[in-house]
Formats: structure tokens, sequence, C-alpha cells
């Protein structure tokens, strides 16, 4: 991709995408900080290298209206500046004409023409600006305004942490064979079977739990009461060998008003044995319901056991980094992706719109 480290960034006026999506309890408080430090390095680097500092970002959480306007004292904190507010698109270019420090643009889904990734918007977006940097790999598998629209105006670079993602993903799926373990959890099938089918020729072992867990007992005729399945499972099944001696699916369950909510004693013995054996693992998505502590057996015991693992580990997505932050220290863990859907569309070997608009597979 192209290099950010070869700009001369004096004076110059960068738009930059970042990710601060995070969850926030009912009392204001970010509740997951992670993602938001992982942005800093970027940042000061900008900074630094006297470069004028618009970030987009956007936020899912309803409890703050989907607005940024609450977080800004916590974000100066976290991030160790004072970020100004910017309202909305067109207050830019006056901010710009006095500028006055790094600042943040509200929610950029508020913006129509975002999810749409029209052009027209992306032209409102990039006027006044020199450049735009990307360091949001967890919107990278979106086609919107400011991650590709934008790309065909300014000069365009990946920040460091997309550089870091971009690497440390491609390093796991390129790694030998040979001791490597894909553990994957939770529901949404059409973003985690695409991974498994990617993973059975390159991994040794495939553990699964979850809804998708489900999603293959049922496939495979077993019985599975009321459980959550995904609707769209039997399609996106087709072409995945579910006999396979790789495909380790769970033996015995957690039950509770015939729905299974998490692995059984059984079946967390023999994955943690897998495990225990890696040499490398990635893990995303959580073994059962573990906000509810009478569920949350497995994905406790997975987490023990990954971060016990001599292994090389990379972990993502925002279930399973809420059950990390829940169980184990962060720390324990060689590579933390802040990539939900992004991180499993790069797993599945689907090509990422915003990579793609960088030049990541020139």
């Amino acid at each position: 991709m192209n290099n950010l480290r070869q700009v001369d960034l004096k004076d110059k006026k960068v738009l930059l995408r970042v990710d601060f999506d995070v969850p926030v309890s009912d009392k204001g408080q970010i509740e997951e900080v992670f993602r938001i430090k992982k942005q800093k390095e970027t940042i000061d680097y900008l900074i630094s290298h006297g470069a004028k500092v618009i970030m987009v970002a956007h936020i899912s959480d309803e409890s703050v209206g989907r607005s940024f306007a609450a977080l800004m004292p916590q974000l100066h904190i976290l991030l160790g500046y004072e970020i100004n507010f910017i309202k909305t698109v067109p207050e830019i270019s006056a901010y710009l004409e006095n500028y006055a420090g790094p600042a943040l643009l509200d929610n950029i889904r508020q913006n129509e023409g975002e999810e749409k990734n029209d052009p027209e918007f992306a032209g409102q977006l990039a006027q006044g600006f020199d450049l735009y940097i990307n360091n949001d790999f967890a919107v990278c598998h979106r086609s919107h305004a400011s991650v590709l629209a934008i790309t065909k105006i300014l000069p365009s670079y990946a920040g460091f942490l997309v550089e870091e993602e971009t690497a440390k993903l491609r390093d796991v799926i390129n790694s030998p064979k040979d001791g490597k373990t894909l553990i994957i959890g939770g529901a949404k099938a059409s973003t985690k079977i695409p991974v498994i089918k990617n993973f059975l020729d390159k991994a040794d072992k495939v553990l699964v739990g979850g809804v998708i867990a489900n999603d293959i007992l049922k496939a495979k005729g077993q019985e599975v009461g009321d459980s959550v399945v995904d609707e769209n499972a039997p399609e996106l099944l087709i072409g995945l060998d579910l006999n396979s001696s790789q495909l380790v699916i769970p033996k015995d369950f957690n039950i509770s008003e015939k729905k299974i909510l998490d692995i059984g004693r059984e079946t967390i013995r023999e994955f943690c044995e897998i495990i225990k054996n890696s040499k490398t693992i990635i893990w995303n998505g959580p073994m059962g319901m573990f906000e509810d502590d009478k569920f949350a057996g497995g994905t406790w015991a997975i987490a023990q056991a990954i971060a016990d693992s001599s292994a090389f580990k990379v972990v993502g997505g925002g279930d399973t980094i809420s059950a990390i932050d829940k169980f184990v220290k962060i720390d324990r863990f060689d590579f933390v992706s802040t990539g939900g859907g992004a991180m499993l569309a790069f797993l599945a070997g689907e090509e990422l719109p915003g990579l793609k608009a960088l030049g990541y597979y020139s």
C-alpha cells in the first residue's frame, strides 16, 4: 500500500478515517477503549510531523444517540489531546481555515451519502484536504464514501493500524498448516462459514461453537430444539464437508429451555486439549451466551486455554474482545484485531474494497 512514512506532512490538511465505534454504558462511559487506543500511533505520528488532522468515524451505540458529542471529554483523555468537535461536513472548511488543533467530525453515518458511497458527498467531504488516510481496518470491507469514494478524489494512504492488521492476518493465513487451529463461534453464518471453508485446507483443526455450531449440527440432522440458528445457513453450508476430520463440532452442551446456550464439559476438554497442542491459533466468536454467567463456562475455558497456550495467538471481533476483557487480560494475546466483519472477510480470502482502494491488491 502507499507508504505514509514517505509523505511530507508539514502543514498538510489530512482527512483521517478512524475507528471509534465503541460500546457505551447507560452511564455514558466508554466500555471498550482498546480500539480507540489503537488509533493513537497514527494520530501521534501525524500531529508530530506537523499535519492538520480532521478525523471522521462512525458510532452505532444508541445510548449516546449515535453521536460523539457526549464522549469528547473521554476521547481527550484516551488520546492525550484536546480534540475539537465538528457537527457537520459543511463546517469543516471553516475549521480548516482557522485550524485550532485536531478535530473529530460527528458520526459520519449521519450523512445519507456515506453508506451509499455517494461520490458527490465524498467530494464535499474532501473539500480543503490535501490527502486522505484510512486507519480504520474494521470498515475496510464496506463500500462507503469515507472508505472508498474518497480515494478517487484525494491521494490516499493506509494508516499504521491498517498496515499492521493486513500484515498480521496475512501471516496467520500463510503460516504452516501444521499446528494451526481456527476457532469460530458466535452467530452470522454469512460471515463465519466462508472463513471455515477457506481454512479447511489451511488449518489442522477448525473448532466450532455458538450459533454456527447449531447450524452445522442441524445440517447434519441433529436435533437442536429451540436453539438459535441462522436462516440462510443451509445454502451457505453447500460445498463444506461437514464430515471432515478437521472440523470439530461440540459433543455436549449446556442447555436451558430447549436451547443450546454453551458448549458442554466434554467439548471443553476436547477443545482445550487441541488448543494446548496448537502452534498458531485464530479465534473469532464466543462459544455461547457468555454475558450470562450460567452459560459463560465454555467461552471462559477457551479464553483461558488460548491465553495459557504457547502458540501465536490472534483474536478479533467485538464479542470476542468483550469476552477477553471479562475473563483474561488482553495483553496475553499476540495480536488482537480491531476488525469483526473485516477480519472475517480477510480470513475468508475476500477482496476488501477499502484495501483495494489503497493499492493492497495491486
